[in-house]
């Protein structure tokens, strides 16, 4: 984990309310997809945790959904403004056993930390299968971002507005080895139910500190309860516990 300044190179809409922000900065110890920044925010006790989209030594690229005061303070910066951010943290997704067909799954602000996963198990020579879950239309993104790694993209939408209309479980391929996925929580019960594989799901939770001190954002597991920003936010299927 470090503390670091980054440089907004560039920070735009990608729909009404999701929106793509590209910082410079010291990236180096961010080693893993699935980990995420913690920003601090001018004026705000608590810092916003925000999922990596990806990254390379000094470039990163950050999607976030404006719901908030800290979140409304992001989209609102400009090039050349400067972040203060905790970089490193969480566990990220691991990629030794997702086999030659792995199937990610996001839903929503779930997506963004997929992006960076698919692009290196394609730089690994793994074609995975995507599958982007949204409400409607509108709300889709990041899909030809995707397309353009050489992903097959499944889209569902609720409303069945664009691709098919349900939920993101209801565009299973047939043949998967592994599946990793991103999104709320009801959508990973959902998934954790109809997999036929093992997986490592990435969990949304309200957080404190970031790195573990507050133990605000605590998860059930098989041995004990697990901090989602120091031991996850990844957890392997196999020891989930999903409270009732």
């Amino acid at each position: 984990m470090k503390d670091v300044m980054l440089t907004v190179e560039g920070n735009k809409a990608l729909t009404k309310d999701v929106y793509k922000m590209t910082l410079y900065g010291d990236c180096s110890d961010i080693t893993a997809p699935g980990q995420f920044i913690n920003i601090k925010i001018d004026g705000l006790y608590l810092r916003r945790p925000i999922s990596v989209c990806d990254m390379n030594w000094n470039e990163l690229t950050i999607i976030y959904k404006v719901v908030g005061k800290g979140t409304e303070a992001l989209s609102k910066m400009v090039k050349g403004m400067e972040i203060q951010a905790l970089t490193g943290l969480g566990n990220g997704y691991d990629m030794a056993d997702a086999g030659d067909k792995p199937l990610l799954i996001g839903g929503g602000v779930g997506v963004p930390p997929l992006y960076n996963l698919a692009r290196l198990l394609i730089e690994k020579k793994v074609k995975p299968t995507v599958i982007l879950g949204f409400n409607k239309k509108d709300e889709i993104f990041y899909k030809k971002e995707f397309e353009k790694l050489g992903c097959e993209v499944r889209v569902t939408t609720v409303d069945g507005s664009e691709g098919t209309k349900g939920f993101v479980t209801d565009a299973f391929p047939e043949d998967y080895t592994y599946t990793y996925c991103c999104g709320p929580e009801p959508m990973l019960k959902a998934v954790y139910k109809t997999a036929k594989t093992s997986g490592q799901y990435s969990f949304e939770e309200r957080m404190g500190c970031g790195f573990g001190a507050c133990m605000g954002c605590s998860c059930k597991t098989i041995t004990g309860y697990k901090r989602i920003c120091k031991d996850g936010p990844v957890l392997r299927k196999e020891e989930i516990l999903w409270e009732d």
